[in-house]
């Protein structure tokens, strides 16, 4: 059996998106793998998909599909179907695509400094302009250079600087052992954001080793993004941002006893109250009722939220 099962989610309505990220696999380097895609009741079928590949390149890929259960959902379906041989876990989101030596540079940093967590960076272009690549993360933070051929670094306190800003972060570039991907997975309910945030926080608290490389291994893709479809006036607006709070409680609670990433947390759950309750504001603006169903049972677990209001409100009133 192969080394590194990667795992693809899919929910996807454009032809060719899924190939594409699979011929990006098929050049790489690194060949020991196979592939599990999770069909997440997706309106274009994976099966479609795969049509054109031949006998060889189907023969390692396994479709699962279930009932739609979001992008979480979908990772923990299948992280529940690694097959027992595999040593490590990579995540391939289906629109983007990897660079030849992604695998490689994954394998033999994992292996050689003995570590279970892993994450290169990714090539966004113009549009993905609040991505930063690992290299910029490197000249303001504490780094341990590794090794230049890959560009690998460590960094000791990668939680707290994660907690100050993810951005250098992307799931199709990150990698996770044995140890990490039996015990951790992503919660389901936040389908709309943040999954991805708690579960690279959880990664890095269980692993015992994380470490990062500069070298580009991912190329983001434009297929659906269900967090960047939803903008400001958008109906799911307010719950987006409700489960980014809610992914941010959660944080708050594993980082209690480290009162300086608390405060870190606690502004980005104060930055999350204010986007819904502006988005609030504008519906009102535009003569359209706020959701205050959702409103008071934000309100029921995070009582801030009604100072945030009056803040608002007197931002609003002041002359």
């Amino acid at each position: 059996m192969a080394s590194i099962t990667i795992v693809i989610p899919f929910y996807q309505k454009q032809t060719g998106v899924l190939l594409r990220a699979l011929r990006s696999i098929s050049r790489q380097t690194f060949q020991d793998f196979d592939i599990l895609i999770v069909d997440d009741a997706s309106p274009l079928p994976a099966e479609d998909e795969l049509q054109s590949l031949s006998n060889e390149e189907r023969r390692r890929i396994r479709v699962i599909r279930q009932t739609n259960a979001g992008p979480g959902g979908a990772r923990n379906t299948g992280l529940n179907s690694v097959p027992a041989e595999s040593r490590f876990v990579a995540f391939l989101d289906s629109d983007d695509e990897w660079a030849p030596e992604h695998l490689s540079n994954a394998f033999g940093t994992l292996t050689h400094y003995n570590a279970d967590c892993y994450w290169d960076s990714i090539d966004g272009g113009k549009e993905f302009y609040y991505h930063f690549s690992i290299a910029e993360l490197g000249k303001s933070a504490d780094t341990i250079r590794l090794s230049d051929r890959p560009a690998v670094v460590e960094i000791p306190n990668i939680a707290s600087v994660m907690l100050q800003d993810w951005s250098f972060l992307h799931m199709s570039c990150m990698v996770i052992g044995r140890p990490v991907f039996e015990k951790i997975r992503f919660e389901p309910s936040l389908r709309l954001a943040a999954e991805d945030v708690l579960f690279f926080c959880d990664c890095i608290l269980a692993a015992k080793r994380v470490l990062l490389c500069e070298n580009a291994g991912a190329l983001r893709g434009e297929g659906v993004n269900i967090f960047h479809s939803i903008d400001n006036d958008s109906p799911q607006f307010l719950r987006q941002q409700f489960n980014t709070w809610t992914a941010l409680n959660t944080l708050e609670q594993r980082f209690s006893r480290r009162p300086q990433d608390v405060e870190s947390i606690r502004l980005y759950k104060n930055r999350a109250r204010r986007q819904a309750l502006w988005s609030q504001a504008r519906q009102m603006r535009q003569r359209r009722l706020p959701q205050f169903g959702l409103l008071a049972k934000w309100a029921l677990r995070d009582p801030a939220i009604l100072q945030s209001v009056m803040q608002l409100a007197v931002g609003k009133l002041a002359p």
